[in-house]
């Protein structure tokens, strides 16, 4: 027996959108996480669809003092002029950038009756407290947010495909 809700998601899967906008093709949400897309990862199965958080590298500026002149002793063993030094600028990166790449529910499966349906999940689970609206606004992806956080997925306001899974909404991941 197939269940409404896995042709639904089935059918969804096979005909992502991709969003227009921002980096990697999706619209910005807030910085370093990016709208669900179909450009995902190098190697990506086709019709499946991605979210994305980037970690920007960690960059450290360090500054030495090098030597240019030595000091000028006089024979009698006294200072006749100080040394003179130069300050050197340079950076480093001590973490690279990083892209997380995760699975999500792609436009098809996203309508107002699933964000709906995402509010009142998150609601139940203490995540959400607004109104069951239907519209993927701030509070519903600050709460996406807290939600996969604390359940060890992305930490991302963009529902991974796992954390729909959990949440019951989709059947199964891919």
């Amino acid at each position: 027996m197939i269940r409404p809700l896995s042709l639904f998601l089935a059918l969804g899967l096979a005909g992502c959108a991709a969003v227009p906008g921002g980096p990697g093709g999706g619209a910005a949400l807030e910085p370093g996480v990016f709208a669900p897309t179909t450009k995902g990862p190098e190697g990506a199965l086709p019709g499946t669809c991605w979210g994305r958080t980037v970690r920007p590298a960690v960059i450290e500026t360090v500054r030495e003092r090098i030597e240019v002149a030595p000091a000028q002793v006089n024979p009698d063993g006294t200072l006749a002029a100080l040394p003179r030094y130069r300050t050197e600028e340079r950076q480093r990166i001590v973490t690279p950038r990083q892209d997380n790449w995760f699975l999500t529910p792609c436009a098809e499966v996203r309508g107002p009756d699933f964000v709906a349906s995402l509010q009142r999940a998150l609601q139940a689970r203490g995540y959400y407290g607004g109104a069951i609206t239907g519209q993927m606004d701030g509070p519903t992806r600050a709460a996406i947010q807290g939600f996969q956080r604390a359940g060890g997925f992305p930490d991302s306001g963009v529902l991974s495909l796992a954390a729909a899974q959990q949440l019951g909404l989709v059947e199964a991941a891919l």
